[in-house]
C-alpha cells in the first residue's frame, strides 16, 4: 500500500528492490520541479545502497541493493531528503534550439494533424514552433526526451498502428507530449517534421543533446537549410 509523506509525496514499492516516489498523479511543472530537486539532491548526496535513479513526469523510481536496504529503511531516508527540497535551488534552465524541417517526407503526419484541428499545415507549424517545451525526463531510447508544453490546440492521439521504423531526428506528437527520435526505432507518435541535429552522440561530452529540466524551442527551417546543417 502507498504511504504519504508530510509534503504530499507518496511512496509505493515497485518491485522487491525498487521504490517509487510520487509527487501527485498529474503532469505539472510543480511536480516536475520536485522530481528534479529530489534527483539533484540524491545525486549530490548519494545514499549507500541506492543503485539507480529514474525520473519520470511526476515520480522518481529509486532502485536499491536488497542486501543493504529494505523499502521501509529507504523510505525513512528519503523522507529526510524530502524535508530539504524547499532549500534546493535549481539552476536556470538551458534554452535549447531544435531546427526542424516540417512536412513532406520529413513530417508525413503533418496534413492529418492539421486537418484534425481544423488548421492549415502552415498554422500547425506556426503554433508548434511558438511554444516553449520542458524536458521532463529521458527514456525509451538513449537521448529520447519527453517534452511537455504542447499547445492544447495541437494535442493529438498516437497513431492507431505504430510504424515499424521511424527515421532518426523525427519530431512527433503523442497526446500532450512532444519528442524527437534519436535513432531509427519503431514508434507510434505522429510525425510532423525532422531535425538534422544528432540528439544522442556517445562521442560527445554531453551525450544527449537535451537534459532533464532544459527548455526547448522548435525552429522552422527549409529543406536547403536542413541539408546544410546535416552536412555540417
Amino acid at each position: 500500500m502507498p504511504t504519504s509523506a508530510p509534503d504530499g509525496a507518496t511512496f509505493r514499492p515497485a518491485s522487491d528492490r525498487s521504490l517509487l516516489v510520487y509527487f501527485g498523479q498529474q503532469i505539472t511543472l510543480n511536480a516536475h520541479q520536485y522530481v528534479v530537486k529530489l534527483l539533484r539532491l540524491l545525486q549530490a548526496e548519494p545514499v549507500a545502497g541506492i543503485r539507480n535513479l529514474h525520473p519520470a513526469y511526476c515520480s522518481l523510481l529509486v532502485t536499491f541493493d536488497l542486501l543493504r536496504l529494505q523499502h521501509e529503511q529507504l523510505e525513512a531516508v528519503l523522507r529526510r531528503y524530502l524535508d530539504r527540497l524547499e532549500d534546493v535551488c535549481l539552476p536556470e534552465p538551458r534554452q535549447m534550439d531544435i531546427p526542424v524541417c516540417y512536412g513532406g517526407e520529413y513530417g508525413p503526419d503533418l496534413p492529418d494533424v492539421a486537418s484534425m484541428h481544423g488548421m492549415t499545415p502552415a498554422q500547425t507549424i506556426e503554433l508548434h514552433a511558438s511554444a516553449t517545451y520542458v524536458v521532463y525526463f529521458l527514456g525509451f531510447a538513449p537521448g529520447f526526451a519527453y517534452l511537455g508544453g504542447v499547445p492544447e490546440a495541437l494535442v493529438t492521439p498516437r497513431l492507431a498502428t505504430p510504424r515499424r521504423v521511424v527515421p532518426p531526428g523525427s519530431v512527433g506528437i503523442a497526446g500532450n507530449q512532444a519528442g524527437v527520435y534519436p535513432f531509427a526505432t519503431p514508434g507510434g507518435w505522429r510525425l510532423i517534421g525532422r531535425t538534422p541535429l544528432q540528439m544522442f552522440r556517445p562521442d560527445r561530452e554531453g551525450m544527449s543533446y537535451l537534459s532533464i529540466g532544459d527548455h526547448a524551442r522548435f525552429r522552422p527551417i527549409s529543406r536547403e537549410q536542413f541539408a546544410a546543417l546535416e552536412e555540417a
